[in-house]
């Protein structure tokens, strides 16, 4: 044989290696409590600070927050609890409402000795690298909530595959230390006329519908946010205004509230913290960051 031959077969695998990507590097869920998955680099991004505010000022949705509260605690105490679809009016607070759930249970799991909860954010598009995330979390002592934040789909394609995969739990099932929360405007995930349409064209409309809704069937908690009237309305705002102690009168800011609700077309929580924007700025209130 050649006595070159070894050296050419060495020189070619080294360069082999140097072509091939570097694995990626192994997730640090220490680096910080919330994180956002990066499926390009099969990473999970820090966050340092998440953007949330306490449980205590949000408002109108008790019923709501006690169940998710409830689910996400059981949870990060290694009980059962289920996959929950938040879902209803825009800006009543469903994402805010998991991210100040997750602050306060990890801080009392926490002080209670228990293993970190962490909070990990897919967006909608990268559904489909899903099961990549879950194999990264599998097994590892961290219990972690996957939140999908303003969830449907406008037909049926790989990432509702992969996500009806994953709440179906195929072989290998969900991980124990894996929870998945996902928010949308639509009860069912996708358009009504498009659910409609399946109804008047199928051949068997009932199972063609049926497949349509399957996938928040899967969800084992629906939870529902409705628009809120004045009186919940002027509660969420004045829970604001006190927290962040704004010089203002309750009758000029109930005042300013309505004609800023009417401005907006409609009231919601998300309304609510628009004006109280506004109103700081006014009356040279800084209040960029929400107090923890």
């Amino acid at each position: 044989m050649d006595a070159s031959l070894p050296d050419l077969l060495t020189r070619i695998a080294a360069a082999l290696e140097r072509l091939a990507p570097p694995p990626p590097a192994p997730i640090d869920l220490g680096a910080a409590e919330g994180f956002v998955w990066q499926p390009a680099q099969g990473r999970l991004q820090p966050v340092p600070h998440i953007a949330r505010v306490p449980i205590d000022l949000i408002r109108g949705v008790d019923q709501q927050k006690q169940i998710v509260l409830e689910n996400t605690e059981r949870f990060a105490r290694g009980f059962p609890a289920n996959n929950a679809m938040l879902w209803g009016s825009r800006g009543m607070g469903k994402s805010s409402l998991v991210k100040a759930a997750h602050a306060a249970i990890a801080a009392e799991v926490r002080a209670d000795g228990i293993g970190p909860l962490k909070l990990i954010e897919i967006h909608r598009d990268d559904l489909r690298t899903l099961p990549d995330l879950l194999n990264l979390l599998r097994g590892r002592r961290e219990r972690c909530v996957i939140l999908c934040d303003d969830l449907s789909f406008e037909r049926e394609d790989a990432d509702y595959k992969a996500l009806k995969s994953v709440l179906d739990g195929g072989i290998e099932g969900r991980p124990a230390n894996v929870l998945f929360y996902a928010t949308s405007n639509r009860r069912h995930l996708m358009p009504r006329d498009m659910i409609d349409n399946e109804r008047s064209t199928a051949i068997n409309p009932g199972e063609a519908v049926e497949e349509k809704v399957s996938l928040s069937d899967r969800f084992g908690l629906w939870i529902g946010f409705h628009n809120c009237d004045q009186p919940t309305f002027f509660a969420m705002i004045e829970g604001y205004a006190d927290a962040f102690h704004l010089p203002v009168e309750r009758e000029a800011l109930r005042a300013g509230a309505i004609e800023w609700s009417v401005t907006r077309g409609g009231r919601s929580g998300r309304v609510a913290w628009q004006y109280i924007q506004d109103l700081a700025g006014r009356l040279g209130v800084k209040v960029s960051t929400l107090p923890e």
